[in-house]
């Protein structure tokens, strides 16, 4: 009794020391880990067009191509729409100041219309209407988010080292995916190693589709929100602020949010109704993402729920900052494949069975 007591003990305390070790090593790699989550979700994403031409032509030949049409296309986007971006989002960067003055004189017109008089209110008022401090607020926030995630990369020379990591990472596994499973599947004891390589393909495929699903709802969202205001007749910074929505409609439910800011913030400089038709134009533009976009080209393929969602982008930003709120959620995608396939569905098996034996007996 006392051999297999101390026994339990030690292996117990071997394992608790081998899991710190590995979590402590896990810390001190995490950029390399960050890598490795970017590598995995960029080829997960380009998976199916590798995939697809694959059949006419050699695999290795299918990611070069896949990788340079990639390329192809965001410089080609950069160069026909890059300068009239970064000049409309540059006069929008100058002018900020002083339409963050006219809406400040204009939400106090607004509180003397609604007859606020009293001294205590009007000073809780002012203090939210503070928008020089609501600003410093709001740029401290975007500063420690952009710290956050370059604390991980270690500064913006190693993020675009680091970036460049992760887009050859994943071109290799891409490329070489057949024995990288075959290898990495062969670690486990069996029958566990077949079940985890029949996971490989529907878990790419899940996170694949959730970065294709944003990407593409982000495009559609950037494009009818250019349209939208140059049609009420904010042309002077359309395009930068259709840019800056489609980009931060990547990240899910706080994105569209802060994308609809800047435009706001012009409309009540513009005066008159813009600002009622700027912000009708993204109420109905945030409801068909809500209720057409997201549940048809995100939601049906990804397959989890709101709330998860939700967590991973918080979890993603609280840890990685906004790279985090980026990859983090498609790999609780991938993580729901595996809980559903390993875990739900044998269970629900064995339940199954069990009622039915029961009956039968």
């Amino acid at each position: 009794m006392g051999e297999s007591k101390l026994k339990i003990s030690l292996s117990s305390v071997a394992l608790i020391t081998i899991t710190v070790l590995l979590l402590i090593l896990s810390w001190q790699l995490r950029s390399l880990l960050v890598n490795l989550m970017i590598a995995v979700v960029l080829a997960s994403t380009l998976a199916p067009i590798v995939n697809s031409a694959e059949k006419f032509i050699p695999r290795w030949l299918a990611v070069i191509l896949a990788y340079l049409m990639v390329i192809l296309i965001v410089t080609g986007a950069g160069l026909i729409i890059g300068p009239t971006v970064i000049t409309q989002i540059q006069n929008l960067a100058q002018k900020l100041p002083s339409y963050l003055e006219i809406l400040a004189i204009a939400t106090q017109d607004l509180v003397v219309r609604l007859g606020i008089t009293e001294p205590d209110a009007l000073n809780v008022i002012n203090q939210w209407l503070d928008l020089q401090a609501l600003t410093s607020w709001a740029v401290r926030s975007s500063q420690k988010l952009v710290v956050s995630s370059l604390g991980v990369t270690r500064g913006i020379v190693g993020g675009a080292f680091n970036l460049i990591l992760s887009v050859l990472v994943s071109g290799y596994m891409l490329a070489g995916s057949s024995r990288l499973i075959n290898g990495l599947v062969s670690l486990f004891p069996s029958p566990w190693d077949e079940r985890l390589k029949a996971q490989v393909q529907p878990v790419s495929q899940r996170m694949g589709r959730y970065i294709q699903g944003r990407l593409l709802v982000s495009l559609i969202l950037g494009i009818a929100i250019t349209i939208g205001l140059r049609i009420i007749g904010i042309t002077e910074f359309a395009l930068g602020l259709g840019v800056i929505a489609g980009f931060t409609n990547l990240i899910p439910f706080f994105g569209p949010v802060l994308g609809s800011i800047p435009a706001l913030i012009v409309a009540v400089a513009s005066g008159g109704w813009t600002f009622l038709w700027v912000l009708l134009l993204f109420v109905i533009i945030q409801n068909v993402e809500t209720y057409v976009l997201d549940p048809l080209l995100v939601g049906s393929s990804v397959e989890v729920e709101p709330l998860y969602q939700l967590l991973a982008v918080l979890g993603g930003v609280q840890v990685l900052g906004i790279i985090g709120a980026l990859i983090v959620p498609p790999w609780v995608a991938g993580a729901g494949v595996l809980l559903e396939n390993l875990y739900l569905k044998p269970k629900k098996s064995i339940e199954l069975r069990t009622q039915n034996s029961q009956l039968v007996n």
